[in-house]
This record gives structure tokens, sequence and C-alpha cells, in this order.
């Protein structure tokens, strides 16, 4: 079925995001028979390891207003996504750090739709301790990794975004630089025993001297008060005036279950979250989705280092609960 995209930022009136958004969200429980959670709940929610404190400042905010009980699972966005598949594992709430993920490993048949709701970019996070750190810069990043004895980690691009955009950040970067054999180069300097499983499972050995630099998220290394190095905006993933650009990079990792490909080109950095259709506790996932994209929702986020859009965008499949949100709004879908 085609898949239509509805940005909420065409409304009017600004303040309107709230309605729209409850509208829709409550229509999400209507349309698929959700009910009230139970008294102690818990809410749980998947999220991506770069989300772990952004979304855990939220859960304390939202547990102690609602009095719920919650619970948060933190792993790589793809491993987050297989626990529905493969697991059939099925939390409340899921926000991943790559949307994609959503319409490639999660639609239709466990998310009817999902939000765009924060934006990120790729840097290369660093301590005082890593080797050649007071010479590293925007232009010379790459030669500096590539140093006898500089020890370079990075995520599991199998189970994790951050992973997969660090393979297409060389990419982009061998394209950007005319340094042919860059990206092999740049993988020869980050071998396997420098991987882990998700982006998050870095920081502390970066801290601890294991590593001199780490591939990371912007918002993570703001978040955690690492010194990082901003990349050029042609390499780094986050600028939509380079998405055609971007999108001459590809990786292909292992699908939504064994024995499928999935294949992923670059793409300016998006966050998303979705209400699984047969989440356990539904209305209470609603109500904290609600909450995520609220006013102070935002605030939380950004006080954690995540870059949340004030105009997010929704994306789901004619008939169900996005369809609401672009009724309200009064917006045709975007092209």
């Amino acid at each position: 079925m085609r898949t239509r995209r509805f940005l909420l930022g065409g409304m009017r009136v600004r303040g309107a995001l709230a309605t729209v958004v409850a509208v829709a969200l409550a229509a999400i429980a209507s349309a698929c028979g959700g009910g009230a959670p139970g008294p102690d709940g818990p809410l749980v929610v998947f999220n991506a390891g770069s989300l772990a404190r952004p979304i855990r400042a939220a859960l304390d905010t939202f547990a102690r207003r609602e009095g719920v009980r919650v619970a948060q699972e933190s792993a790589g966005s793809l491993e987050s996504a297989r626990k529905l598949t493969e697991l059939g594992s099925i939390p409340d709430l899921i926000a991943l750090a790559d949307a994609e993920v959503f319409p490639r490993y999660l639609m239709p048949l466990h998310v009817d739709g999902y939000v765009r709701f924060a934006h990120n970019r790729m840097v290369l996070a660093y301590t005082d301790r890593s080797r050649f750190a007071d010479e590293m810069s925007t232009e010379n990043w790459w030669r500096i990794l590539l140093r006898p004895g500089v020890e370079v980690a990075r995520s599991d691009p199998e189970l994790d975004p951050n992973g997969y955009r660090t393979l297409l950040v060389w990419q982009l970067a061998e394209q950007h630089y005319g340094e042919r054999g860059l990206a092999a180069r740049l993988a020869a300097g980050s071998p396997a025993r420098n991987v882990r499983p998700k982006e998050a499972d870095l920081v502390g050995l970066l801290q601890a001297g294991e590593f001199d630099y780490i591939w990371s998220y912007e918002s993570m290394a703001r978040a955690i008060g690492l010194r990082y190095v901003n990349l050029p905006l042609e390499v780094d993933l986050s600028s939509s005036e380079h998405a055609a650009q971007y999108a001459t990079a590809s990786v292909t990792v292992r699908g939504a279950t064994s024995g499928e490909r999935v294949t992923f080109t670059g793409a300016p950095i998006e966050y998303g979250f979705a209400v699984p259709r047969t989440a356990p506790h539904r209305e209470l996932g609603i109500r904290f989705a609600r909450f995520l994209l609220s006013a102070e929702g935002r605030e939380i986020l950004r006080r954690e280092g995540l870059d949340a859009l004030e105009q997010p965008s929704a994306e789901g499949t004619p008939g169900e609960w996005f369809t609401v949100v672009h009724d309200s709004a009064g917006a045709g879908p975007s092209r």
C-alpha cells in the first residue's frame, strides 16, 4: 500500500499542533481497540541507545505526573525492531534512531505509522587523552584516524543505525575529499575488535582510554560532555540541502528476519517513534507519545542534548490515524 506523508508544519496556527497530535493519537486507540492501561502499567518503552538519556528523562517526568510505573529497554534500533519481528516482544512505544526502520522493518504488521520527531548529525567524539587530540579538526580528521596506533571504534551496522551511518560517512568522505580507497582505509583503521553492539556501549570505553575516537551522534557527545569534531555538511548526514549527495552512498544489512537483507541509502538523520498496534498498554503509550510531542516534552529532550523538531511530521497509510492528522491540519500530503 502506498505510504503517504503528512506534515504537521502546514497548520496555520502553531498552537494547534498539540491538539492535532492528541486527536491523532487518540484515534489509534479507538481504531485498533486499545483500552485503558492496567492500574500499575508498566509503560514499556524500547528505544535506541542514543535515546536512552532523553527518553529516560521524559519517562521520569511522565511517571511522576501520571502515577505509573515505567520500564525502559535500550538497544540498537535494528535490534529493537527485531524484538518485535523475531521475538514477538511488544512495547507500548518504540523510539528509533532512524525513522526509516519503521517502513523497512515494522510496517504494516506492527505499526500503522510513525512520527519523525528529532534530527541529529554524525560526529567524531574523543577526550583530552585521545592520541593527537590537540591536532584534530574538521579539515584533517580522516588523516588523524589513519595514523598508526590510533584506536577508532564504531557500533555494529547489523544492529545499530549509527553503525551503518558510519559506513555511509566513510563513503561520502571518499567522494568529498577525492581520496580513492578512503572508505576501505577507514574501515581497516576501525577493525572488528573495535565494534560494539550500539553507540552507547562505546562511551565508557572511550572515557577509560581504550579507544581514542568513537563514531557518535552530536546529541550523545554533547549530553555526556565529550569533545567532538564536526564533519563537513557534505559528509555528516545532517543537511537536507545535501540529501541528493547523501543518497549516493548505501549500505546493506540484515533485515527484519533471518535471511532478509535491507539496503539503507544515505539521508539526513531523523529519529522516529510509534505506538505498536498490539501494545499491551496502548492508551498509556499514546499518552506518552503525546507528552513527547508537547512543548514540555520537547524541552526535556533538548535539555538532554537531543534536537527535537518544532514541527514533527507524521507518516502512515490511508485510512489509519495519520489521516486524522492530515484532515485536522487542513494540509495536503507532502510531495
